[in-house]
């Protein structure tokens, strides 16, 4: 029988529904596929429909120990990498945000068994996968949707995605998926879909375009079961990058190089399942950080990775942060005022980002905050994304004193006294930026679209209450 498809919107305010507690104030779309006289259960989770805010007094010193979440950009592809296994796969420490769910119901739609055994760890059987279709309103939430298309194509020979979301920070080009896919043999047929196909995929010499991360991954994801040898080079070696390669090769797959920019995979038949622990995440310890230097107070950031630091060591020492490490336990040191720190001769530092192991561009929005608070001149340098930048208005709105000469650089004098004000969060890291300047800032400030800094940060307004922040979640009027 012709498979169809039976579409219901739903919401727990509908008359004629009488929703369980724990689906109350949410909605979603079910599909209900009947087929052969099958009813599939639905595959989608119900995803919140609340409109938050945050209401932060600013000005109150943090005290107290936050532990690091587990890394999202680590999260989100070995979820993907979970579709290439012939046996049941148990990711732990997976952080309980909504682009982790959402990439969990892809894999539900795609047929796989996904079970939570607790608040971060998950159970995925993925033998009983048989689509290979991303559904288009799972892949409009969230970007990593696109880190299907790799494993998909190297399971199946075939791949369906619709045009990936994400945060709306500059172009976010996919081209670099595309040609690594191609270099091993898939076909790309470009329509309102992304359809990718292939009779069989095989190891070849690759040379990315770009260090693209998610690029990267999805070579890789293809690479461990092409037939021969891949070499990917100027490949992405961020350490979520790491963490797949490793979840791999505890699969069986084998790739050199981790950690470097040229990897050699050699293609397995098959891969089995495996239980792997996601690494900490480095953007909240980055945030964390900014958070501590700008309230003062006393943070105790635990769960750190000391192959993490020297990155972020060289973008913080240039504003004069600097922290004390014990074992995995993280204290910034916040006695004395912050200061930037030129260049030798005098010169304005600038603090800029780059591929790892150079500073993250993620962590830029936090530098540009803490360097508010600095006294000194920095230049803020944002290499990869031409709109991430844009959100420095609502910093001068504060008080801050910034001159943005272009779309990537910012030039920042401090310090400044920061007022409260009402903010709209655009996107995940500016919006925590926004939340570092409300808390060491004078007065009340109301952020508004908190989603967007949920997508990247667990139970943030709890976790900061919880160490002496004055802020509270509250829902949209």
């Amino acid at each position: 029988m012709k498979e169809s498809v039976l579409r219901i919107n739903y919401a727990g305010s509908a008359p004629n529904l009488v929703p369980s507690k724990s689906l109350k104030k949410i909605a979603s779309t079910i599909f209900v596929t009947l087929s052969a006289g099958r009813l599939d259960p639905p595959p989608c989770a119900a995803y919140s429909t609340r409109m938050d805010k945050y209401i932060i007094e600013g000005g109150y010193p943090i005290k107290g120990t936050l532990t690091l979440s587990g890394n999202k950009n680590a999260a989100l592809p070995c979820i993907a990498a979970t579709t290439l296994a012939d046996e049941p796969v148990i990711l732990r420490n997976i952080p309980a945000i909504e682009d982790v769910l959402v990439m969990f119901d892809v894999l539900r739609n795609l047929g796989a068994s996904v079970e939570e055994i607790d608040a971060h760890s998950w159970r995925i059987d993925p033998r009983s996968i048989s689509r290979y279709e991303v559904p288009e309103e799972l892949a409009r939430k969230v970007r990593a949707s696109i880190l299907f298309a790799g494993p998909l194509t190297a399971r199946f020979g075939k791949a369906v995605l619709p045009p990936p979301g994400g945060d709306t920070i500059g172009r976010r080009r996919i081209d670099t998926h595309i040609l690594a896919l191609q270099e091993l043999g898939a076909r790309i047929a470009i329509e309102a879909t992304l359809n990718f196909s292939a009779v069989k995929l095989v190891g070849a010499p690759v040379f990315l375009d770009e260090a693209s991360v998610t690029g990267t991954e999805n070579a890789i994801m293809a690479a461990v079961l092409a037939e021969g040898t891949t070499t990917l080079t100027n490949a992405a070696c961020e350490p979520h990058v790491q963490d797949l390669c490793a979840m791999l090769i505890q699969m069986g797959a084998e790739i050199e190089g981790v950690g470097s920019n040229r990897l050699v995979i050699h293609g397995k038949k098959s891969l089995h399942g495996v239980e792997f622990a996601i690494s900490s995440d480095y953007m909240e310890l980055g945030s964390f950080i900014g958070l501590a230097a700008v309230t003062g107070g006393d943070l105790r950031i635990e769960g750190v990775r000391t192959e993490d630091l020297p990155p972020l060591k060289v973008g913080f020492s240039k504003l004069g942060v600097t922290w004390d490490l014990k074992g995995n336990v993280l204290r910034p040191n916040t006695a004395a005022a912050l200061r930037v720190v030129p260049d030798i001769g005098g010169q304005i530092p600038k603090i800029d980002d780059a591929p790892w192991p150079g500073f993250p561009a993620d962590l830029t929005s936090i530098m540009t905050v803490v360097a508010t608070q600095a006294e000194g001149v920095a230049l803020i340098h944002e290499k990869m994304f031409e709109s991430r930048m844009f959100f420095v208005d609502k910093l001068i709105s504060m008080g801050a004193r910034i001159v943005l000469c272009d779309p990537h650089r910012a030039v920042v004098y401090g310090p400044s006294k920061l007022v409260g004000n009402v903010m709209v969060s655009p996107d995940v890291r500016a919006g925590m930026a926004m939340v570092i300047a409300a808390l060491c800032a004078e007065g009340t400030s109301t952020i508004h679209n908190v989603y967007q800094i949920e997508r990247g940060y667990e139970n943030l307004s709890a976790r900061l209450s919880a160490v002496g922040a004055h802020i509270r979640k509250e829902q949209e009027d």
